[in-house]
Parts: C-alpha cells; structure tokens; sequence
C-alpha cells in the first residue's frame, strides 16, 4: 500500500496569514467582478477525459491538478470536490488527496493561488475567483458531475476562503467542506450548502476555540446544518478526515 496515504498527516502547518476570525453580518468584500459570485456549473461534457491525477493545464507556474475515479464511466455522474491549498501552497500531500478521491469514486481538483494565499486574505475577490471559475468550467467540460454532489473544500486558509466562496454559491456548491478554518469573510449567502468542519484540538496556527464558539455557532444562528468534526491533532488533515469528508459528499 502507498506510503503517502497510510501516513498519519496528509499535510499540515498552512501558516494561515489570517489567524483571527471575522464571522457576521457586514459588506461583502469589495471586487471589480460584481463579488464573490462564480458562473461555471455542471453541464454535458463535451471533452474527452482520461482517468487519474493529471496536471490542469491553464496557467504556467501557477496551475493545479485533478483526477478522475479509475472506473470512471462518462454515462454516469460523478461526485466533484474542489480543494484549496493553505498558504504554504498545494504541497506534496494534495496528490494523496486526489488519490483519496479517486479510491471514494469522486472526481477531484485541486487549483493553485494566483499568489501566496488566497486574494481575498490580500485585498478581496478577485483573480483567484476568476481562476477557480476557469478550472471548473475546465472540469465541467470534461468529466460528467453530479449537480448534487458539488463541494469546494479547504485547508486553513483554503478553509477560509471555501466557508466564505461556499457560501456565497450555495446555488452551484451542495457540500463545503473546511479543515482548520480561521475565520469567514461576510459575503451575501446563496442557497443552503450541507457543512462539515473539522478542527484539531491542539492546533498550533488556528484555534480550536475559534472554530467551536465562533464559527460553528454562527452558520448554526444563519440556519445551516454543520458537522462538527473535532480530533485530537494539530494543524493537519489526516487521510481518515479525508475519507470522512468525501462519505459526507456523497451520501
């Protein structure tokens, strides 16, 4: 069995550039697109796919990846999870996370940052919400997703910016999935996208307590269902979190 996915920690450490939580009522982040709003949504692929992890293909430098289950058929729609990096970047651990995927039968991508971190950590929406309507409208046109079954996840500030774009898309995303978040940008909130949540107890970047008396309770107040999914771990994501996520997509 592959090493890199029996291993304890798929990745960790997302040295979150914004530790301190922002949750309530307040203006949506100011962009030149009209906000956080995405345009891409699933569709008759009209693109041939081969199955596996492959490379995205649309920028140079700064790309992305994403797979397709082994036994994927193109008659039959398919899970898609969309997964944000923390500020370190998709480090070696996002592959396993596509391997993870393709064992749970979903299709999976995982876009790069146009810079360090997500735009909205630097000066609100923009060119990585612009990026990450490029990359679905690339997987849309290629593989053939379950309209049901649509979630954008996240790690640390990943986790962030999917909690704060999720909501903000509840018409396009059915499932939002944030491991470590660190807060919620306010944004004007579409549609009621299922929300499972994990968060280690002893996080060293991104406390626990954040996420358990502010988060949570907030989506909660705002009428959605959260799972609350606390470990006993640090700032990581573990291959067992993953499973749990991709069966909550899924069901």
């Amino acid at each position: 069995m592959n090493r890199s996915i029996t291993r304890r920690r798929l990745f960790g450490l997302g040295l979150a550039g914004a530790a301190a939580a922002f949750v309530g009522p307040g203006p949506a982040w100011p962009a030149d697109n009209g906000g956080p709003r995405l345009k891409a949504r699933p569709g008759k692929p009209t693109q041939t796919v081969k199955q596996g992890i492959q490379q995205l293909g649309l920028a140079k430098g700064k790309d992305g990846a994403f797979s397709v289950p082994k036994d994927y058929d193109p008659s039959k729609p398919v899970p898609l999870v969309m997964m944000l990096h923390g500020a370190r970047g998709r480090t070696e651990g996002f592959d396993t996370f596509l391997k993870l995927a393709n064992d749970a039968g979903a299709a999976a991508v995982t876009p790069d940052a146009r810079q360090q971190t997500w735009d909205f950590d630097l000066k609100g929406y923009g060119p990585d919400l612009a990026f990450l309507d490029r990359v679905l409208e690339f997987v849309f046109a290629r593989v053939n997703v379950d309209p049901r079954h649509v979630a954008i996840a996240g790690f640390s500030d990943g986790a962030s910016y999917s909690l704060s774009a999720g909501l903000a898309n509840g018409d396009l995303f059915t499932h939002i999935l944030a491991f470590s978040p660190g807060f919620m940008v306010p944004v004007p909130r579409v549609g009621k996208p299922a929300l499972w949540i994990s968060h280690g107890t002893h996080d060293e970047i991104l406390p626990f307590d954040n996420t358990r008396q502010k988060i949570v309770p907030q989506l909660e107040q705002w009428g959605y269902k959260v799972r609350f999914r606390k470990f006993e771990g640090k700032h990581e994501v573990t291959p067992d979190l993953c499973k749990e996520a991709f069966g909550f997509v899924k069901a």
